[in-house]
């Protein structure tokens, strides 16, 4: 059983447990990954639910500094749209991370649902992010993988709040120098990570900023056949705010968004800033219905999410080892913006099965290497599902 101090015997966070089904009964697997397993669970003293994700030990052979970031800033955080690690225990064979359980659901999801979806409901979403994003900075910590997949609903009730998840790929400033490993998901990473520049907590504005884009077209800023164009749109921050799609967006909607995918983060929007531009809070934002043209574009290119996955970790590998070994390759991959252009919206086409372990991967650059894994991630009630 679990040490009553909290603590185990050498002095850490986790608790030794000789059988966590002891404490906790296990419900339904919610969602899988490379190396681990997240499971609704019941703690049998209190009767309250939970998301337990299983860690095999043998798996964290080599990825110990990962979980251990993960850890560290997920015991640092406590706010209101952030899911909450709630307790730590290790046998002899797992680590389990105790989680507070979300079950309303992915963004996009929830979204396509509705029967009515304004600006005002999108300028609501994006100011609960900002809240949470501005409380990561403030205490020096940058998510570096901000995107609709990690932002989940508390409950499947209408008025629920949104929360932040997954800090597999968080980092505290100041801990090991100057941010510059290339990570993250393509379509939503600041120019200056593809750049493999030095880069600050302005990355997750950027990506803040191309979260709200598509909350208001529901198509990303930056789409292209061929996984290279993709990456130069990105890395000269070239969007457009296309027509008809827009044309019944506020002006003050597309200066926001302007003002957080500005390329150059200098003068990119700090959090701070965002939450007192008027589309935030000023009442700017507009409260007509543009539900039906929304959630049709959603539906064509965010419907398959798993695919997109897959599409994005081989597009970032292709792109990091053009940029380390100077090499070409031939062909396309498709990556999660690469479709065709806004007037079509055609599906990506389907790729081969062997692509499904490349979702579960990802790829950073470090010390002029590649190297490959899991990352520690926070798989909630809004889990990715298991494959069938």
């Amino acid at each position: 059983m679990a040490k009553e101090n909290g603590e185990s015997s050498d002095g850490s966070w986790k608790k030794h447990v000789d059988d966590i089904k002891k404490i906790f009964d296990f419900k339904e697997v919610l969602g899988t990954g490379a190396f681990s397993e997240v499971v609704m669970a019941r703690e049998r003293a209190t009767g309250k639910m939970v998301a337990i994700k299983c860690i095999p030990k043998k798996a964290l052979k080599g990825k110990e500094t990962s979980i251990e970031n993960e850890i560290a800033v997920l015991r640092k955080i406590k706010h209101e749209n952030i899911v909450a690690l709630e307790d730590i225990y290790e046998s002899s064979n797992h680590l389990y991370l105790i989680m507070q359980l979300v079950s309303g659901g992915e963004l996009f999801d929830r979204i396509v649902e509705k029967g009515f979806y304004t600006e005002m409901d999108a300028s609501r979403l994006i100011r609960q992010v900002l809240d949470a994003v501005n409380y990561l900075h403030s205490m020096g910590i940058v998510h570096r993988d901000l995107k609709p997949e990690n932002l989940l609903y508390f409950s499947p009730h209408d008025e629920s709040k949104i929360m932040i998840s997954d800090f597999g790929l968080s980092k505290m400033e100041g801990t090991g120098g100057v941010m510059a490993t290339a990570c993250g998901t393509p379509g939503y990473v600041a120019p200056e990570v593809l750049a493999q520049k030095p880069y600050s907590k302005a990355v997750d504005c950027w990506s803040i900023g191309v979260i709200a884009y598509i909350l208001l077209c529901g198509y990303p800023p930056f789409y292209d056949e061929n996984d290279s164009k993709l990456f130069e749109q990105i890395l000269k921050a070239d969007y457009e705010f296309d027509a008809p799609y827009w044309d019944d967006i506020s002006d003050s909607a597309k200066d926001f968004i302007s003002c957080l995918m500005e390329k150059d983060p200098e003068k990119r929007f700090t959090c701070d800033q965002a939450l007192e531009h008027p589309w935030i809070a000023g009442g700017t934002a507009l409260c007509k219905n543009i539900h039906e043209s929304v959630s049709r574009q959603m539906r064509k290119n965010f419907a398959k999410s798993k695919w997109r996955q897959a599409f994005n970790a081989t597009a970032v590998i292709r792109h990091m080892r053009r940029l380390q070994l100077g090499t070409s390759f031939g062909g396309s991959i498709h990556s999660s913006n690469s479709l065709s252009n806004p007037q079509s919206r055609a599906p990506a086409k389907s790729q081969s099965v062997d692509f499904w372990l490349v979702s579960l991967l990802f790829c950073c650059r470090e010390k002029n290497d590649l190297h490959f894994f899991e990352p520690i991630t926070v798989v909630l009630g809004g889990a990715k599902p298991r494959m069938q």
